[in-house]
């Protein structure tokens, strides 16, 4: 029997931000759940452009600090970061000031958290006017998800919950405000969400370690990619070229790949002429950036950074980057070396698998990650083995050295099978 009409409401703070996982994960699902007959309405926050495809509107949080966080967003897009911005912002900041240090001691919590206050009235007015059916929270931000179990208190709503990243580090004591409310929220999504989904089966076992009553209610789903926007054939060039794309922080560090070329390049100094790293999308975290000074790699390590719109040719920021993944030789993608690594699968190396190019994984405590990425023609190293990481690089260089390296030929992991998923799911569970 087909379903019935699906009228969803979709909680999501950070929805149409350019260059922001959480808002691709979710952005790109819409016109598959518009293909399938879902009619969306969409509460975000202020941060990104409005989408007119559907009824989307944009709420400001009503607690100061969340307030100040999205106004700087706001006003930057519309008046850039010039004289009008930072004065506009400094009055703001004075003027909000003691208010954010009155909310910090009674709540403890991030700024965003206040997001869900507005996000509930809205949507508790439109459930109750039967103009939608089900709530969907998707985050990221954790306010969507405590809009989500409100909305859910209030009006017995049916609520969907899509989780992005642990909501508690492994083997880590809760002892913040900020960790205990987390802590409740993940505890509240698995006794009362009608279905809630996560990106690992690390993820998922946890969640159902603490929390049994979760059930069949949990699932996992690969988040997936969409497909390039732009088509461009891999040439082999006169020098191996390594690239790596996204954000690089200290958990994510590019250090220890540093370490471990610097290693190579000692043992076999042949190879310093013909390798490359491009870095794109970030600066150097700040010990790969000292550890480049250091080891005097300057000529090996090429940081370019974020790519923007090109007007000669028409390409967004991110058709750019895509079509410089296609241009690799292998691509390198980090994974950290914390303990959340078990329950986290960088959304990058979806859209790695899209460029066909083999892919250079530094894992870490993550099974099905390296299952993944081995799947896919790639090849995996232990990021905490620096002997390990130094062999895995010698090997690229060295399949490369025999020959131009060939596309990947294995099915990228899609969104479209992600909306499938979660539908047959939300209908099973109707």
């Amino acid at each position: 029997m087909a379903p019935g009409p699906r009228r969803w409401l979709i909680l999501s703070h950070a929805f149409n931000v350019d260059g922001r996982a959480e808002s691709v994960t979710i952005t790109d699902k819409m016109p598959h759940l518009l293909a399938a007959g879902v009619t969306p309405v969409v509460l975000s926050g202020v941060m990104g452009s409005r989408d007119t495809r559907f009824r989307h509107e944009q709420l400001l949080p009503w607690g100061p600090a969340g307030l100040r966080f999205d106004l700087r967003h706001l006003l930057a897009r519309r008046w850039e970061r010039g004289l009008a911005y930072r004065a506009a912002m400094l009055l703001a900041s004075t003027v909000l000031a003691p208010f954010i240090v009155l909310e910090r001691l009674l709540t403890g919590l991030r700024s965003q958290w206040s997001w869900a206050l507005p996000a509930t009235v809205r949507g508790a007015a439109l459930l109750r006017r039967g103009e939608v059916d089900l709530v969907y929270s998707t985050g990221g931000v954790f306010s969507a998800h405590l809009a989500g179990w409100w909305l859910k208190r209030l009006t017995g709503c049916r609520w969907i919950a899509e989780i992005h990243d642990p909501m508690l580090v492994p083997g880590r004591p809760v002892v913040t405000r900020q960790e205990r409310c987390f802590a409740r929220l993940e505890g509240r999504i698995c006794r009362d969400a009608d279905l809630a989904w996560w990106f690992t089966d690390g993820a998922l076992a946890a969640a159902r370690r603490r929390h049994p009553e979760l059930d069949g209610r949990g699932l996992v789903v690969f988040p997936g990619a969409e497909p390039p926007v732009v088509h461009t054939a891999y040439a082999r060039g006169a020098r191996f070229v390594l690239g790596h794309f996204g954000s690089l922080s200290e958990t994510r560090s590019l250090g220890p790949t540093l370490q471990a070329l610097a290693a190579l390049l000692a043992r076999r100094p042949e190879l310093r002429d013909v390798m490359r790293l491009e870095v794109y999308g970030s600066a150097l975290d700040p010990a790969a950036a000292q550890l480049r000074e250091s080891l005097a790699l300057g000529d090996v390590v090429d940081c370019i950074g974020r790519l923007e719109f090109d007007p000669q040719t028409g390409l967004s920021g991110r058709a750019r980057v895509m079509q410089r993944m296609q241009q690799m030789d292998v691509l390198l993608m980090l994974h950290g070396t914390i303990t959340d690594c078990a329950e986290y699968i960088p959304s990058k190396l979806y859209e790695y698998f899209w460029a066909r190019r083999p892919v250079l994984a530094l894992t870490h405590l993550n099974p099905q990650l390296d299952a993944l990425v081995v799947e896919h023609g790639g090849s995996v190293a232990p990021a905490t083995d620096p002997a390990a990481v130094e062999r895995a690089l010698e090997a690229v260089v060295e399949r490369w050295r025999a020959g131009p390296l060939p596309d990947v030929n294995t099915p990228p992991v899609t969104v479209a099978a992600a909306v499938q998923r979660i539908l047959q799911a939300v209908d099973h569970h109707g």
